[in-house]
């Protein structure tokens, strides 16, 4: 079923792109933005892309529901049943920061579950149009090349590090259990972006602490099926609907285990 979905719904998401996101980008009122919570931005762009793509994925997979971040702000309630049955999970603009500020990355980023699993996901660069997908069990391409995950060769593993959700305590030992192991630089604020980067060998590891269904649905499955590595800290599966903390990426299980270990004392 994955299969036959892909077309209209990358359609979609261009269409989305087109019409919604890019005329506002670098293109928006002050009175357009506002906050949902500290560094928590939100945009009038965001908004009218997931009525749209809410609407649209409705059109193609009816019996879906549907669970949107924006939805999800203004009635928690609906998280609550992201995990049960069949979902389509919508984040209409992920790396809303940057795009409120107008620089990139940013994306969007879609995900069908069916009772907590991930069975296909997509992401968008409407910058670069730059389109990521994967589907369970079906591997994963960008741009519709089949595409393997693969370490950056650099001396040390180099690490983007979410830690803006941890404590203070959390984000000092995991600083100095980093030191000296692996070379760290600055996330790009957008999962969107930092998937594709641990599957193009450009990140070797990422560490989240967030872990929203539709910031991660689609992004580990991607990492996944391309032969990386995302996982829970203790080793199980990330599953839509469960929202605890603690997420490891890395671009080979080798590299996984690496940073569990150092990082984490997980073996």
């Amino acid at each position: 079923m994955a299969l036959e979905l892909h077309e209209p719904v990358v359609a979609l998401m261009r269409d989305v792109a087109r019409d919604i996101v890019m005329p506002r980008y670098q293109n928006l009122a002050s009175h357009e933005i506002s906050e949902k919570a500290a560094d928590d931005f939100v945009t009038i762009a965001d908004k009218e892309s997931e009525l749209r793509l809410a609407e649209g994925l409705a059109a193609i997979l009816p019996e879906a529901g549907i669970i949107g971040e924006e939805a999800c702000a203004a009635d928690p309630a609906i998280l609550d049943r992201a995990g049960d049955g069949l979902n389509w999970i919508i984040d209409p603009i992920d790396g809303t920061g940057n795009f409120a500020a107008g620089r990139p990355p940013f994306g969007i980023m879609i995900a069908l579950a069916d009772a907590g699993t991930t069975l296909a996901g997509w992401i968008l660069d409407p910058l670069s149009g730059r389109l990521c997908h994967a589907l369970l069990g079906g591997g994963s391409h960008i741009d519709g090349e089949r595409i393997f995950a693969r370490e950056s060769g650099a001396p040390l593993p180099v690490a983007a590090l979410a830690v803006y959700f941890m404590t203070p305590e959390e984000r000092a030992d995991i600083a100095r259990r980093a030191a000296g192991n692996f070379a760290l630089v600055d996330i790009p604020r957008c999962a969107a972006e930092q998937y594709p980067r641990l599957v193009l060998g450009q990140n070797d590891v990422s560490v989240f602490s967030r872990t929203l269904p539709w910031d991660h649905a689609a992004g580990t499955l991607f990492l996944n099926e391309a032969g990386g590595l995302c996982q829970r800290l203790d080793g199980s599966p990330y599953r839509v609907g469960d929202i605890r903390r603690g997420l490891l990426g890395a671009s080979s299980p080798r590299l996984w285990d690496l940073a569990a270990t150092t990082l984490f004392d997980q073996s």
